[in-house]
């Protein structure tokens, strides 16, 4: 007996030969049995797991998903960072902000032709007030420059006499020295100038007018 093509992979079917070695056709009566063939071995499952292509791929899925995740670990990692530093850097401005001066009032007084002549400021948190000559104008030897403040009625308050021919000088006053006052101006005294009950010397020498600055 003779075993005839496969067909299946696990068992094969023996059909006999005629006496020429010619394999008996389909219709001739056959006694089919079925050998079990042990050195036919089944296909691989394509589906199976178990198999090497499947390990791989299943291999490299898991190592781009732990490479996106540290990807991502790190990524958030420097966003924070970053957003850590631009806080402190903007903490940073805000007290160096907080520390610088700030300017109160300005007032820039102008002589009878309306140039500028002395420059008057003070900052928020100090008192005192800060002038500065912008022009050439000094007093003689008898005489003293004193600055007034003029409100919007009443009469003029003297702010102090300014030091002969310095270029900048303070002269004290508060925060609220200047809080009721709409002009500023210098008149031209004997020197040391006067009090507050005899009044400045009119004409003013150079007036301007006062400017709150928003803060």
């Amino acid at each position: 007996m003779v075993l005839s093509p496969c067909w299946s992979p696990k068992f094969c079917v023996a059909r006999p030969v005629n006496k020429w070695g010619h394999w008996l056709s389909q219709s001739t009566p056959v006694n089919t049995v079925l050998i079990d063939n042990p050195d036919i071995k089944p296909p691989m499952d394509s589906n199976d797991s178990s198999s090497p292509q499947s390990s791989g791929v299943s291999g490299y899925w898991r190592a781009a998903t732990i490479f996106l995740a540290l990807v991502l670990a790190i990524a958030g990692t420097t966003g924070w960072s970053m957003f850590e530093q631009f806080t402190a850097q903007l903490h940073d401005l805000q007290q160096k902000v907080q520390k610088t001066a700030q300017l109160q009032y300005v007032a820039v007084l102008l002589d009878e032709k309306s140039e500028p002549a002395i420059l008057v400021t003070q900052v928020s948190g100090e008192s005192a007030l800060q002038l500065q000559r912008l022009n050439a104008v000094v007093e003689g030897g008898e005489d003293s420059m004193q600055l007034w403040a003029v409100p919007v009625s009443g009469p003029a308050h003297s702010l102090g006499v300014m030091a002969a021919k310095l270029k900048t000088l303070r002269l004290p006053a508060n925060e609220q020295t200047l809080a009721e006052v709409t002009r500023l101006a210098i008149s031209v005294e004997n020197k040391g100038g006067v009090s507050d009950g005899q009044g400045p010397r009119l004409p003013y020498l150079f007036t301007g007018a006062v400017i709150r600055k928003a803060l």
